[in-house]
This record gives structure tokens, sequence and C-alpha cells, in this order.
């Protein structure tokens, strides 16, 4: 029946919530957050802004709880979520490839020993009485046994959480951003992960300025005022000082996963 005259329909919110098409699964202090502050300027994507944890913690809240969450999205926009955890989670692949086989997934990678003592420092920051560095660092730092059970140390064996992925998803399907390129030549690294996601390259040199105060990359404008945009005071935080010896052991230790994850990928980092 037609509505009664006079009454007119409330304002139909465009665009409908989408599952992601595409996640930033990893990694942890690898730039995560710069690369999706940085794609959601492209007008084909939306993105959640909060990290879901939805194939972490919240699985069993199930499918239609994670779609509530996603941005409403129209049939020509991409939406994308990230969550960083997710890379080191035994069970995310299965249960990503089980929502969809066909989601592309971005990994944003750095130097392992870089980024152990950044996570290190962000802990620092929020719990100042855990033991140092160093001390987590090793098992038996004589010897030079470290301590792969230590989760800082843990994520950076990028070669063995690969491994699962690739258990359900063939590389084609996961794009590798270098977290040190993101800072160095910002609009290069975008411009693959929008090829990766097959969009028009939108996001060039033109959206970027350096911020020598935070020392990387901000965007001139944000998506949603035309002010500058640069990530929160969190990031580009100076790390803490570690002994030079145990920077160079954990490099020694990080060399054969950082090798075999160079061949695994066909992408030489230059970590070494």
């Amino acid at each position: 029946p037609a509505p009664p005259a006079g009454s007119a329909p409330g304002p139909a919110r465009p665009g409908t919530k989408r599952l992601p098409r595409a996640i930033v699964v990893g990694v942890k202090k690898g730039g995560t957050r710069a690369v999706l502050e940085f794609i959601r300027v492209h007008p084909e994507v939306r993105a959640l802004g909060t990290e879901p944890h939805f194939f972490d913690r919240n699985y069993h809240r199930g499918l239609e709880w994670y779609r509530s969450l996603m941005p409403r999205t129209l049939d020509s926009q991409i939406t994308v979520e990230k969550t960083p955890s997710y890379f080191v989670t035994k069970e995310a692949p299965a249960r990503i490839s089980s929502m969809c086989k066909g989601t592309k997934l971005i990994v944003v990678v750095r130097n392992p020993v870089t980024r152990a003592i950044s996570d290190y420092t962000q802990t620092l920051s929020k719990k100042p009485d855990i033991p140092t560095f160093e001390g987590l660092t090793f098992r038996n730092r004589s010897l030079g046994l470290v301590d792969t059970s230590w989760n800082a140390i843990r994520i950076g064996m990028y070669a063995v959480h690969l491994q699962s992925w690739l258990q359900y998803f063939p590389l084609s399907q996961i794009h590798f951003v270098s977290g040190e390129k993101l800072i160095t030549d910002p609009a290069g690294e975008m411009g693959k992960v929008q090829d990766f996601l097959g969009i028009k390259r939108v996001i060039t040199d033109k959206h970027f300025y350096f911020n020598k105060t935070k020392g990387f990359p901000c965007l001139k404008k944000s998506e949603s005022s035309g002010l500058p945009r640069c990530l929160g005071k969190s990031k580009g935080r100076t790390h803490v000082q570690i002994d030079p010896e145990v920077i160079e052991q954990l490099r020694d230790f990080y060399r054969p996963y950082n090798i075999k994850f160079y061949e695994t990928v066909g992408q030489d980092f230059r970590w070494e």
C-alpha cells in the first residue's frame, strides 16, 4: 500500500555492510596502521578503523556479528579490516579461508630486530616494571639461546608463520609491504597495494609529506577532513637503547628465518 500522504520515508543510508574482501593480517609494529590510514584515502576503499580481532578472539560471535561491524560500501567499493595478530594466530588462515577463499591478504613486514625493539618499547610504555629487553630475549645469553616463546621474538619469525597461510592461500593472494619502504617511499609501496587490490592508482606522491619530528610520512589530507593527518602519539616513539652486541646476536638468530622468508616470497627485504 502507498504510504499516507504527507509522510516522508526516512533517509536511506547508502550501501551495504559486507564482509571484507581484503584483510591486513599482520604484523604488529610493522606499519599496519599506516597502510590502513593511507589506503582508506582511496574512494574505492572503506575500512574499519578499529581492530575487530574476529578471527582470533571473537570467532565464537559468528560472521553476522563480524559483518555488522563493517562500514557500508557501494558495489564499486572494497571493504578492508586490519588485525595484525591474525598473522601469528594458528586458526586464522583456515577461518578466513572458510569465510572466503578469495580474500586478499596484506602483510606489512619490517626488520624483525627493529620490530622486536619497537614491540618492547610499546609494552614498556604501558608496564614500566617489566624485565629488560635483554633479559626477555635470551634463555641463556652466553650460549646465545634466544627465547622464542617471547611474543616479541616469535612474531619476527615470518617464514614460520607464513607456512600456515600457504596451506590455505596461494602466494598470489598475499601481498607483502616493506615497513621500511613505507617510510622512505610511501607512494611507491601504496601504489603496489592499490595494484594488488585491483584499484586505480589514486594515492600518489601528492598525498604525502615527510614529518621530520615523527620521522615518517604523513597524509596531507585525511579521509574525513581537509587537514593533514599524522598517526597518533604512540607511533614514532623513540626506541629503547639496546646493547649493540644483543642486536648482533639477534641478527644472527633471525638471518636463517629471513633468508627462508625472502626465498618463499621471492622478495629481498634487505634486512641483512
